[in-house]
């Protein structure tokens, strides 16, 4: 099948070169054009321009902000007739905004789905991501075979918005691992037990995650290199403290973790791999 695809950032990127390995040719658009070289994929001159050949276009924006721009924008894909188009918006949207994209798209004779994925660069290059979609059940029936190349697990929450707030929900766990694993980590080492062992004992003890599965690696060799930013975590912790705050829920440890992200912007280590905030507890 031919895909347009808009976006392409780390965790973009990964996804487009996997679907362009599972045999789909591409029609790609990035606000910064160089990202597309070395790609197997035809560029387009717009985000109007993916639609061109494409039925079905992905969307993997950093915000809402910019996922707005890339609909609204002259040469935005609410440029003309979506009729027979599928926008499958991979993004972490903020929940109320995702209400309007559906709409915006509808009007344009579209279909939006929004379809946040959990995973990040080395599961998407493999076509291991779980994917979260909500939206008309057409649209995702006839989308489903190309999800199903990306997303080892689908879900599908029909009504709009749902996948949006599980998304935030999930990454509620995610950060909150990241963070306790990353200063057990520091604390072990404090006491004077080497990092390898601490891991590896974390890892067969009440660290047992994903998480530290995904980044033990990483914090092993301190390699840093980003697959999903701590400024990518942090955007999503302050949408779901909304999230909370709309429903009138307390969010505790979610509130914490938020602010332990938001101190690597001060550290200069936001747009590094979310597992760097291990620096932050080794710095004491």
């Amino acid at each position: 099948m031919h895909l347009g695809f808009i976006g392409l950032g780390h965790l973009g990127k990964a996804i487009a070169g996997h679907l362009a390995d599972c045999g789909h040719t591409l029609t790609v658009w990035n606000r910064t054009p160089s990202k597309a070289e070395g790609m197997k994929a035809e560029t387009a001159s717009s985000p109007w321009a993916t639609t061109d050949k494409a039925e079905i276009i992905f969307v993997c924006m950093f915000d809402s902000k910019a996922v707005h721009s890339i609909l609204s924008q002259e040469g935005g894909l609410l440029s003309g007739d979506l009729s027979g188009k599928i926008i499958v918006d991979l993004s972490t949207n903020h929940f109320k905004e995702v209400p309007l994209f559906h709409e915006l798209c509808a009007k344009a004779g579209g279909v939006y789905l929004e379809a946040p994925v959990l995973g990040s660069v080395v599961p998407a290059s493999q076509g291991a991501l779980t994917v979260l979609v909500s939206g008309n059940e057409a649209g995702y029936e006839k989308a489903r075979p190309v999800l199903e190349n990306i997303g080892k697990n689908l879900f599908y929450l029909k009504e709009p918005g749902l996948a949006t707030k599980m998304k935030l929900i999930n990454n509620l766990a995610l950060g909150s691992f990241m963070a306790t694993i990353a200063e057990a980590l520091s604390l072990g080492e404090t006491v004077g037990i080497k990092k390898e062992e601490i891991l590896e004992i974390l890892s067969v003890g009440g660290g047992n995650s994903l998480v530290l599965n995904a980044k033990k690696n990483k914090l092993l060799q301190e390699d840093f290199s980003t697959h999903f930013s701590s400024a990518l975590i942090y955007k999503d912790l302050h949408c779901l403290q909304d999230l909370a705050y709309e429903e009138k829920k307390t969010l505790f440890t979610g509130a914490v973790v938020k602010e332990l992200y938001a101190r690597t912007f001060a550290e200069g280590i936001a747009q590094e791999d979310f597992s760097a905030i291990y620096k932050l507890f080794k710095k004491g």
